[in-house]
């Protein structure tokens, strides 16, 4: 073999050296490149599954929660409308309660809500027509200050209304049981419901 020969062998066999290894490289780099895409895929996937598990965990909490607030306010709405029967029909029966009870609970709200002043207690028509003989004597002296019976009436139903220089107080049945209504559910709650 000729120098010339020898060194143009020389030269193909570096160029082959040279490009076995620019592709040795270029696999490396490659398989490394696939890898890490690998590993990337991998723990792009566990993150999605992660963030997919507690989406599911936050609608079920969020749904179960719904649920235990839309069961409250039905067992409260049933609660009151069980309430408000019993309120009423005790406001039924004490219009019901026979003359004797019915007007000494009047005097009993005579003592209770008269002031210590001259005025007048107005009965509804039906009351006025059917109160004891003598009971306008029982108001005076149930009634804190001087109280005289009016011939006036007033569309109640039952209980009266105080005057007192044109200043009324209503203590009609469904006035009391109305601004009572509250202290009222709590007591048949707490005895209904404990």
């Amino acid at each position: 073999m000729s120098g010339l020969d020898k060194i143009v062998q020389q030269i193909q066999d570096e160029a082959r050296q040279a490009a076995s290894e620019t592709v040795d490289k270029a696999k490396a780099e490659a398989m490394a490149i696939t890898s890490k895409a690998g590993v990337d895929a991998a723990a792009r996937r566990e993150s999605i599954r992660s963030q997919a598990d507690s989406d599911v965990k936050n609608v079920l909490s969020a749904a179960e929660s719904a649920a235990q607030l839309a069961k409250r306010r039905a067992l409260l709405s049933a609660k009151q409308e069980i309430i408000g029967k019993l309120i009423a029909e005790t406001q039924k029966d004490f219009y019901a309660l026979p003359d004797d009870e019915y007007f000494a609970l009047i005097l009993k709200m005579v003592e209770k809500y008269s002031l210590p002043q001259k005025g007048e207690i107005i009965f509804s028509k039906k009351d006025l027509d059917r109160l004891p003989k003598g009971f306008a004597g029982k108001i005076s002296s149930s009634a804190k200050g001087e109280l005289e019976l009016s011939k006036e009436t007033r569309p109640i139903d039952g209980g009266f209304v105080l005057s007192y220089g044109g200043i009324e107080e209503n203590c009609s049945v469904e006035a009391l049981f109305y601004a009572a209504r509250e202290q009222l559910q709590d007591k048949v709650s707490g005895i209904l419901f404990s």
